[in-house]
């Protein structure tokens, strides 16, 4: 896509927090031009119009009819409403997760998405990172051989302090998911992308850290562990937590096969590890060694470190390359958004029942 494509792309941003921030900077490092944003109320708006430098939006309603692009940020439970709102009007939606607070409604905005012949991508964008993007490729060349086991984890500890709350804790806003809808839904999507095959089934269990925080009752949990298998077998576990002390965004995923294992580490983000068993190494990004996918991803010579603004960047470039009529590889549709629905629906009803769940789709 050209830059003067790009260049004539308006986005609109519903939310004013730092999901909408982290959009807007996006955005503008793919080349497109932030033209409006719509917050929870006029003075919300208008503070996130003067941090963004745009133009306040009067509603929702007026930004989706101003703008090419809606990127939506909102709390969990309105995600549903405005991604119709703007699938309604025949524009281009990017969506955080989850797209809904059930698997019911995520579905039925992935068909109405489809019907509207728009682009519509949700920003699982620990996909955009070009070692993440080398892990993918050394397996689909056959470089693990067998698929044996999955090793995932994603560790927090921004929910640590009791008193700790936001409006993610109230399942009303935030949906009856929260850690694993919020950090596990990037963990099971980056593991299937990279695998290159589904969580056939999962046993999971949840747990909270506070029955109360400050002072409200805590209905959504804190942590959560999987048991998986996979398409082919593997087996695997998962977990999520949000009250691991010193664990900022640890997400680690390695798969081990009967060749050769890969771990990619989201915080050590230029490097990959590739185990044998008789040696290992470390291969840093470099895209003259990179295959052809992950090469692209990587926008500054080897050395100058990337990292999550840069994944969220060519997430944003890759959206915009498919409303021009490209079609890159491995961007995360509102299809992708709604399995990740369907997976925290199984986690929620593994962790009820203590039974495993079939997850195919």
């Amino acid at each position: 896509m050209s830059g003067n494509s790009v260049k004539s792309v308006r986005v609109g941003i519903i939310g004013g927090g730092f999901m909408a921030r982290t959009h807007a900077a996006a955005a503008r490092a793919a080349g497109a031009h932030v033209a409006a944003v719509v917050s929870s109320s006029p003075e919300r708006t208008r503070q996130a119009a003067a941090a963004f430098g745009v133009d306040p939006a009067e509603s929702v309603r007026q930004l989706i009819e101003a703008v090419d692009v809606v990127h939506i940020t909102s709390p969990n439970a309105l995600h549903a409403e405005h991604a119709l709102a703007a699938l309604e009007a025949g524009k281009h939606v990017v969506c955080e997760k989850p797209l809904a607070t059930d698997p019911a409604t995520a579905a039925e905005l992935a068909a109405a998405a489809e019907e509207a012949g728009v682009v519509a991508t949700v920003p699982f964008v620990y996909r955009f990172h070009p070692m993440a993007r080398q892990a993918r490729a050394h397996a689909a060349a056959g470089g693990l051989g067998r698929l044996l086991t999955v090793r995932g984890t994603y560790l927090q500890d921004w929910m640590l302090d009791p008193q700790e709350t936001n409006w993610r804790v109230d399942a009303a806003a935030g949906g009856p998911s929260r850690a694993f809808g919020d950090i596990g839904s990037h963990l099971v999507d980056l593991t299937e992308f990279i695998a290159g095959e589904r969580i056939v089934r999962l046993n999971a269990a949840t747990s909270r850290a506070f029955a109360e925080r400050d002072s409200t009752a805590v209905e959504t949990e804190d942590a959560a562990v999987l048991t998986v298998e996979t398409a082919s077998g593997a087996v695997g576990s998962l977990m999520v937590s949000q009250v691991n002390a010193g664990r900022k965004n640890a997400l680690t995923l390695e798969l081990a096969g009967t060749d050769s294992s890969v771990e990619f580490v989201q915080e050590r983000p230029d490097e990959l590890w590739i185990g044998g068993a008789s040696s290992s190494r470390i291969l840093s990004r470099d895209a003259a060694v990179l295959a052809p996918d992950a090469a692209r991803l990587c926008t500054v010579p080897a050395g100058h470190p990337m990292g999550y603004v840069d994944a969220f960047a060519a997430f944003a470039r890759d959206t915009y390359a498919a409303i021009a009529g490209d079609a890159p590889d491995g961007l995360p549709t509102f299809d992708d958004g709604a399995r990740a629905n369907r997976l925290t629906a199984a986690v929620l009803d593994s962790a009820a029942s203590g039974v495993w769940v079939d997850t195919r789709d």
